[in-house]
């Protein structure tokens, strides 16, 4: 007599609940999200590709500009109409509609419910009171690759490590915290403990996020936390000195982004420059001009952000530093919009993006006088981006000649017809990209998600052409 210890079939039980997901927005809501789903997973849910396919849907959603606000109620309506049972969370959710109403219940009143952004526990109750789970030993609490850090929505060789929520400035062009509230900082140990089993779980870049990296433990007045039996501080410095250690063994890079030009990140680049962490800044600078920058309430008002940006290149010469910024700001006039132009040539940032201004509902800066133009405003913009891919431009050309490594995305048939990867200096879905040339060498071949040394030998508009050798 046989005995059958096979588990039972899907079909022995009771199909699990399916539940349809959409994410919209920054990385920021990225990693919401994948807390939910890793909830989600943990307590024998299924995901669904399609709205029509699930018992419902969850749209976290976007809230800061006008085009992400419509993107996020039409995903809204989309949802309604191809499932009917919706639940919606994110920064939208946190946005009152011009009588005091929530927004997005005054426009969809249908929705099952809504909640703002980092409400995990939130949408699992909303979840659990319209589609209860049947329990399953033989599910529940299984094991997920990344152990600690759940579900990742990236791919799987890079991350997205969120260290803080909120934030304590007050922008006037940004409704940022009133939806997402002031600075709170996650415990160092947590942080940590999330990174360790990424990297062991395969991940080879990871990129820290925040509102404002920089200020890391402020909240905390920095009190000193642990982690691996070890005292250390809550503050950014030692934050990213263990990230690098961690990264070490493993090969792996890391990258910081949304870092303001404290005084207190200077003690940073020593790090990038003896290779710990990537010499690589994402600063968001916003503008040049003082006067514009008080109007916009930043909290470095930007005299010496040239200076700064000196003494950085000077300590890591190797840095890349990557920045947003507005233009046609209410007041800003011919002579600021130059002194941008001015700075851009004379700090030489590597990556820049722009906006023209655009009005968003909440926002202080609203009530500012002297709105410039739409079409000036555009023109602006225009004007701004010719300088700032002039400079990104020379740049790159000075790249050609260089062995760099480079970090594969995508290499159909193992790289024998090319690929395409990133070096330091480009971050994903922001930067370029290093378009890899198919290996001279038949024995060479490419991976995703494993580096390569490749000669740089051209450039393409904001992007490289290599050779992998």
């Amino acid at each position: 007599m046989s005995l059958d210890l096979s588990l039972p079939s899907a079909g022995a039980a009771q199909t699990p609940p399916r539940v349809g997901f959409v994410s919209l927005g920054c990385p920021k809501a990225l990693t919401d999200s994948e807390l939910i789903l890793t909830r989600l997973s943990a307590e024998g849910y299924q995901t669904s590709k399609t709205f029509d396919g699930a018992d419902l849907v969850i749209v976290n959603t976007c809230g800061f500009i006008d085009e992400a606000v419509k993107e996020s109620l039409d995903t809204i309506a989309q949802a309604l109409a191809d499932n009917g049972r919706v639940i919606v969370t994110g920064c939208l959710g946190a946005k009152t509609a011009d009588g005091g109403d929530n927004l997005v219940q005054s426009l969809h009143p249908s929705v099952l419910a809504v909640t703002g952004p980092h409400a995990t526990d939130e949408v699992m109750d909303a979840v659990h009171r319209n589609l209860p789970k049947p329990h399953d030993p033989f599910v529940d609490l299984v094991p997920q690759p990344m152990g600690v850090a759940g579900i990742k929505l990236t791919p799987r060789h890079y991350a997205y490590l969120k260290i803080s929520e909120g934030c304590n400035h007050r922008c006037t062009f940004c409704i940022i915290p009133s939806m997402r509230g002031d600075l709170v900082s996650r415990p160092i140990g947590d942080v940590l403990k999330e990174a360790q089993a990424l990297f062991e779980g395969g991940v080879k870049e990871l990129l820290v996020i925040s509102q404002d990296t920089s200020a890391y433990g402020v909240d905390l007045q920095y009190r000193t936390g642990f982690w691996d039996g070890r005292p250390l501080k809550t503050r950014t410095l030692e934050l990213v000195r263990a990230l690098g250690e961690l990264a070490a063994p493993h090969g792996a890079w890391v990258r910081l982004h949304y870092v303001y030009p404290y005084p207190s990140v200077d003690e940073i680049i020593p790090l990038m420059a003896d290779g710990l962490v990537l010499p690589y800044l994402d600063v968001p600078l916003q503008h040049s001009h003082p006067d514009v920058l008080r109007r916009m309430k930043r909290p470095a008002s930007g005299e010496k952000n040239l200076e700064r940006l000196a003494l950085w290149r000077e300590r890591c010469p190797q840095l890349v530093v990557r920045s947003t910024f507005i233009v046609g700001f209410p007041g800003e006039t011919e002579a600021e919009f130059e002194h941008l132009l001015d700075f851009m040539r004379q700090a030489q940032i590597d990556r820049a993006g722009c906006f023209a201004y655009s009005p968003v509902q909440g926002a202080a800066a609203n009530a500012l006088p002297d709105p410039v133009p739409e079409a000036l405003r555009e023109e602006r913009r225009a004007r701004f981006m010719a300088v700032a891919e002039e400079v990104s431009t020379a740049k790159l050309r000075a790249r050609v000649g260089l062995t760099m490594q480079v970090l594969v995305d995508s290499a159909p048939a193992l790289g024998r017809k090319g690929g395409i990867g990133r070096s330091y200096a480009d971050a994903p879905e922001i930067d370029g990209l290093v378009r890899l040339l198919p290996p001279q060498k038949i024995s060479k071949t490419l991976k995703v998600g494993q580096f390569t040394s490749a000669r740089i030998v051209g450039t393409e508009g904001h992007d490289l052409v290599a050779l992998p050798i």
